[in-house]
């Protein structure tokens, strides 16, 4: 069942783990805890009255449009290529916004994202995403661009998990397009199969409704059938169950978050979220307090972990806290509107044309109405 909160839930809820956590993304733990006190941070930091988002968030944006673009192009144009190949030239709009000026010379473009200003401001981007779009080359599973498995992959795809209905892709086709999103500039298996993992999670929690624990149980029992044997494999699986067994402990967070890892690579990226999301599974205060509060990626594991709780709590079980001054918050939810609703046209129906998805997902001209 498409659940409009829980969509709006999740891109919010990873927004505010991201912004939480791109203000201490590069700080060490005696950093963070002498400035912030004993709890750590615990409050957005916010400049010109925003809490910033990073790069995690804006790719995850543009994750959207490239999925609401390839559906939109199937129908009302009656064929369509893979989704990676039209997110792959999303994150290329992505690109121009982080190396170029607004306004973008007239021409065509794949994300509408390109008319929003506020889009136009580097936020600590990936080295490997940027070399790999570079390159013009769309990575694959099959056809590797590189041997990177850093969290970049994985950071971005939580639109995946909450699009697809199960009624015309089963759980393991939706995982697939979420590796190979990561796999466009990731090529390492462990730079994709977090991404796979963390799609079937959200999808779960968001379609189905289930807990937080059930849906990450069953991606377990799933990756592992899905991918042939490998001990990449098997060191992850055995990393996110080190992450649930943790969770059910009365362990310290940051003593526990020490033993998966510090999440500058995706699979320790996944396995914080993991252990926040189940221990503090209905307390999203709690849990991206302690996701975030370490020497690691922290925008990264907050955001994940805030995707992950933001599907399963809905925007209603998220506190004001976290949506006042969010940066982008509207076009947030807008975008989390358009997965939910996703294109009601077809070639073949000329009374129910809809100008405004037209503009956003044809002609890529729709103009911000950002603030």
């Amino acid at each position: 069942m498409r659940d409009q909160d829980k969509f709006r839930g999740c891109l919010i809820g990873g927004a505010a783990g991201d912004a939480l956590g791109y203000a201490v993304e590069f700080q060490n733990e005696k950093q963070i805890f002498s400035h912030y006190g004993e709890s750590g941070i615990c409050e957005y930091q916010l400049t010109n009255g925003v809490a910033q988002i990073s790069d995690d968030t804006q790719m995850t944006l543009f994750t959207a449009t490239g999925l609401l673009m390839g559906t939109t192009r199937g129908k009302m144009r009656g064929i369509m290529g893979s989704y990676a190949n039209y997110i792959h030239h999303s994150y290329t709009d992505w690109l121009k916004t982080q190396e170029e000026r607004f306004p973008l010379p007239e021409e065509y473009h794949y994300s509408w994202l390109v008319n929003v200003p506020q889009l136009f401001h580097p936020r600590a981007p990936g080295n490997t995403c940027l070399t790999a779009l570079h390159s013009k080359k769309c990575g694959s599973i099959e056809e590797p661009i590189n041997h990177s498995k850093g969290c970049g992959g994985v950071m971005r795809v939580a639109p995946i998990g909450l699009y697809f209905n199960d009624r015309h892709r089963n759980l393991e086709d939706i995982a697939r397009i979420g590796a190979e999103a990561a796999a466009i500039t990731h090529g390492h298996i462990l730079g994709w199969l977090p991404a796979a993992a963390l799609v079937q999670i959200i999808h779960e929690i968001s379609q189905n409704g289930d807990p937080v624990y059930n849906a990450v149980m069953k991606m377990l029992y799933l990756q592992d059938k899905m991918w042939p044997v490998s001990e990449e494999k098997d060191y992850f699986l055995e990393l996110i169950m080190k992450a649930v067994d943790l969770a059910s402990m009365d362990k310290n967070d940051l003593e526990a978050i020490h033993q998966l890892g510090e999440g500058w690579v995706a699979e320790e990226t996944l396995a914080i979220a993991i252990y926040c999301a189940l221990k503090y599974s209905d307390n999203f205060d709690k849990a991206l307090i302690a996701s975030v509060n370490h020497k690691g990626d922290s925008d990264s594991t907050g955001a994940v972990t805030g995707n992950i709780l933001g599907a399963s709590l809905g925007l209603k079980g998220i506190p004001e806290k976290y949506t006042k001054n969010l940066e982008l918050k509207d076009l947030i939810l807008e975008i989390a509107d358009d997965l939910w609703q996703d294109c009601q046209m077809s070639e073949y129906d000329s009374e129910h044309r809809d100008p405004v998805w037209i503009q956003k997902y044809i002609e890529m001209s729709y103009p911000s109405s950002c603030p």
